[in-house]
């Protein structure tokens, strides 16, 4: 029973190695550093990952289609810009603080019309996804610049600012929110046929078609859902914040990839699932928390997480060509 319970985690483990991972550089820096192995170091990591950790949550059921959205991170600065500004519309004056209402609408409904539009020129034109989303990525942050005019936009209303710093028992609500959408996604790709579905257009578009999926409809609604999150993301950092400025979301987009693909989602699509994807959240997390406290420089987390991620699709792509070698012979 023990022997059948540890090789039943062990290969759970090398099906999913970021969490071994995390294991080892959690312990390193609970040595390393006394500040780290603490309470509210532990709510910071969470607060820190949750902007990251929401829009990758999206990117795993965009990339699992066999598809990227490189515009995450100017639709963060757009729904932030729109969730502020809009709050001090004279039309809402009246509105109190619940002129946040449909300032926050707005900007979800924003990142969702964006990210219908970005999978409807992907279904209907077949141009693939890196291109049209590069576009995007460069179009609605020119947007972004002309909305704002190169200025910051504040918080009128400090009930905004104040869910961005309030908290649900011990957890931080950023973190709350982060993780209850983590769940729900999970329960989508594995629990429902479109998260079969999407397993199934990633690994073989043409198997998938000949199935009866309607291929172009389903890619559509996951490009609307990481709009969706990308947009919450841009309203849960600008309450953090109390504020929106042009270049918010900035390199998001490749923070985001790297989580994605560090939790196993592979970038040619057909594999991958949320419980890797919050793993490679929380990596990044840890790693950039930890070695802040060592008073390490930036850029050095930059190199670290650059180096693992290219022995990370090395090793995945090594073990790809000796299954499809076993499997030949």
């Amino acid at each position: 029973m023990a022997d059948t319970s540890k090789n039943a985690f062990l290969s759970w483990l090398t099906r999913n190695p970021i969490w071994g991972f995390i294991v080892i550089i959690f312990v390193f820096f609970s040595f390393s550093n006394e500040y780290f192995f603490d309470l509210q170091n532990f709510q910071n990591i969470l607060v820190q990952t949750s902007t990251i950790g929401l829009i990758a949550l999206g990117m795993t059921l965009v990339m699992i289609n066999g598809n990227i959205d490189l515009s995450v991170g100017a639709v963060v600065a757009l729904a932030a810009s729109l969730a502020v500004d809009l709050q001090s519309w004279e039309v809402f004056a009246a509105w109190g603080s619940w002129a946040i209402l449909p300032a926050v609408a707005a900007a979800l409904v924003a990142g969702i019309a964006l990210g219908a539009l970005n999978g409807f020129i992907v279904w209907k034109t077949g141009v693939d996804a890196f291109i049209v989303t590069l576009g995007a990525m460069i179009g609605v942050r020119g947007l972004v610049f002309i909305y704002t005019r190169e200025e910051s936009f504040f918080a009128s209303d400090f009930a905004y600012s104040d869910f961005g710093s309030s908290a649900v028992g011990p957890l931080p609500t950023l973190a709350v929110l982060f993780l209850l959408f983590t769940v729900l996604t999970h329960l989508l790709l594995s629990r429902t046929v479109h998260g079969r579905n999407t397993y199934a257009v990633g690994g073989n578009r043409e198997a998938a078609v000949n199935a009866g999926i309607r291929v172009g409809p389903h890619m559509m609604i996951n490009f609307m859902l990481i709009g969706f999150f990308a947009a919450l993301a841009g309203v849960t950092l600008s309450s953090q914040m109390g504020a929106a400025t042009p270049n918010l979301g900035r390199d998001y987009e490749l923070w985001v990839i790297t989580a994605t693909v560090l939790g196993g989602t592979k970038l040619t699509g057909g594999a991958g699932n949320i419980i890797g994807t919050f793993g490679g959240v929380l990596a990044i997390g840890i790693l950039r928390n930890g070695m802040n406290l060592m008073q390490v420089p930036a850029f050095y987390v930059l190199v670290i997480l650059g180096v693992i991620l290219i022995a990370v699709l090395f090793l995945d792509k090594q073990l790809n060509r000796r299954g499809k070698q076993e499997l030949k012979t």
